[in-house]
């Protein structure tokens, strides 16, 4: 509510200056570089069927577990926007940008057993995002002083390409008695690209240029941003074991996954439908369909410093 009114307010005003003298009216383009720092941060969805959780064992036994949790708002940017101005105080903005997160661990299990009776394993997931957004913003230029001009601007973000990319590493189970105890364990490596489903976020910014010259000028902005993003379908582009790929051995539910609100007895997943893959088993009456995955989603909140020059027409 409080984002809605500031937004609304800011609008108003900016409508209030329309008004004023347009002498100041232009193109202007950017080209900055930005480091993003995460704000809030969230509990990780599952990852292969693991919780988002760091547990430690010893000798076999549990002896630490806590939540994993975090944003990938943390990270490097690079973008190009293109600016116009309407008057001395009013204008707006297109960004075009490209995100690429840190790494951020998602789950793991540390063990100093890589082999137990229960199965108990060393695992580890790291998560990744990459994407290309659209940036429109309202801009508020506040009156230049001895070179300098600050100003303010809000928008929104919309994410046009992009996925979650998340690398695990085990060493767990790969083959299973029929009472279901594990017989032998492998390095597993896999890697999964998720793709969102649509979404918009929000931005809002404070920033100053410079004038270094007649139509170029230094510039720098503080930004905060905040946007979440569903999961749409995940697929497993590599699958090693023991340094073998094995991807082709893997049936369509074992590598394609659909996100979806509800699982019952219809969906494509063992846990609700026996008539499904199950993660040893490739021979069963749907082997062709995706799996049918709880829908999830991660944060991309972040507050950033860009630096970058700007050309005036």
């Amino acid at each position: 509510m409080k984002k809605n009114l500031f937004l609304l307010g800011f609008m108003a005003c900016s409508m209030t200056m329309m008004g004023q003298t347009d002498q100041n009216e232009s193109w202007y383009f950017k080209l900055g570089g930005s480091f993003f720092t995460q704000t809030a941060a969230t509990e990780f969805p599952t990852v292969g069927g693991n919780a988002a959780l760091s547990k430690v064992y010893v000798g076999g036994k549990l002896i630490s577990e806590e939540s994993v949790t975090g944003s990938f708002g943390e990270g490097f940017r690079t973008g190009f926007t293109a600016g116009y101005r309407f008057n001395q105080r009013l204008g707006v903005e297109m960004g075009v940008n490209y995100y690429n997160s840190t790494d951020k661990t998602m789950a793991q299990t540390v063990s100093d057993v890589p082999i137990t009776p229960a199965g108990v394993y060393n695992f580890k997931s790291v998560g990744q995002i990459t994407a290309f957004d659209l940036a429109p913003a309202l801009v508020l230029f506040l009156g230049e002083h001895k070179g300098f001009e600050p100003y303010a601007k809000v928008g929104v973000l919309v994410p046009v390409h992009g996925d979650l990319e998340i690398t695990s590493d085990a060493n767990a189970p790969i083959a299973f008695a029929p009472s279901g105890a594990p017989t032998a364990f492998g390095k597993i490596h896999s890697v999964d690209k998720v793709k969102p489903n649509p979404t918009v976020g929000f931005m809002s910014a404070l920033g100053t240029s410079y004038k270094l010259g007649k139509n170029i000028s230094a510039f720098a902005e503080v930004e905060y941003r905040n946007f979440t993003v569903h999961g749409k379908t995940k697929e497993t582009t590599e699958f090693t074991v023991n340094g073998n790929d094995v991807l082709a051995n893997r049936s369509q539910a074992q590598i394609h996954s659909n996100y979806v609100k509800r699982l019952d007895v219809n969906s494509n997943n063992p846990l609700f439908n026996p008539n499904t893959a199950t993660p040893d088993q490739k021979d069963t009456t749907r082997p062709n369909d995706a799996m049918d995955e709880l829908s999830s989603y991660v944060g991309i909140s972040g507050l950033g410093l860009t630096l970058g020059l700007k050309y005036s027409l």
